[in-house]
C-alpha cells in the first residue's frame, strides 16, 4: 500500500468516517498542532534522563492520540466513534495531569521569576512543548468558539498539561542532567 493516495491534492484532507475538509479547516489546525504537540513530547521524552520521566511523557502522548482521534471526528459522527469503542477525552484525563502536578512543588520545583528556556537540553525541549501545547489549546478554542467542540474537556486537558510541562521543564533546568 502506498503512502500516496492523490486525495489532498486539491486541498481537502479526510476526518475519520471520511468526511472531507478544507485543509485549512480549524479543525485541521487543531489536530495538526496537536500532533506537533506529540512530536515535540517526543522530542521532551528522548532527551529525558530518567526512566520515570519518559515513562510519563509516554503516558500523555497516549492521551494525545485519543484526543487528536476526538479532535478529527465531526461533532455529528462523535456518537458513532464512540459507538465503534473509541475513547474520548474524560475528566479522568485530566485528573491524572493535576496528580502530576500536585506532586512537583512538593520536589522543589520553583514558580518564581520569568522562565529563559535552554538551561538544559531537556529543559529546553519541554518549553517547546509547552509552547506548542499553548497553541493547540488557542486552536481547540476557535473551535470551541465556532460551535465545532463538542467536549469542552480538551480545553481543560490542554490547559493542565501546558502547566504540567511549565512545572516540569523548571524542575529540569533547576537540576539540569550532568
Amino acid at each position: 500500500m502506498s503512502v500516496v493516495t492523490k486525495t489532498g491534492d486539491q486541498g481537502t484532507t479526510a476526518l475519520m468516517y471520511n468526511r472531507r475538509v478544507p485543509k485549512c479547516h480549524p479543525r485541521v489546525e487543531a489536530c495538526g498542532t496537536v500532533d506537533e504537540l506529540n512530536a515535540a513530547l517526543g522530542l521532551a521524552r528522548a532527551t529525558a534522563a530518567v526512566d520515570s520521566a519518559r515513562d510519563h511523557l509516554l503516558a500523555v502522548q497516549k492521551d494525545l492520540v485519543v484526543l487528536m482521534g476526538e479532535l478529527a471526528t465531526a461533532g455529528e459522527d462523535l456518537p458513532r466513534y464512540a459507538g465503534d469503542g473509541h475513547r474520548l477525552v474524560t475528566p479522568d484525563l485530566t485528573a491524572r495531569l493535576e496528580q502530576a502536578i500536585a506532586s512537583l512543588p512538593a520536589a522543589g520545583v520553583s514558580r518564581r521569576d520569568w522562565a529563559m528556556p535552554g538551561a538544559s537540553l531537556h529543559g529546553a525541549a519541554l518549553d517547546l512543548a509547552r509552547t506548542v501545547c499553548r497553541r493547540a489549546e488557542r486552536r481547540v478554542c476557535s473551535l470551541h468558539e465556532a460551535g465545532q467542540l463538542q467536549n469542552p474537556e480538551i480545553i481543560t486537558y490542554l490547559n493542565r498539561l501546558s502547566d504540567w510541562l511549565w512545572l516540569l521543564a523548571r524542575g529540569a533546568e533547576e537540576k539540569p542532567a550532568p
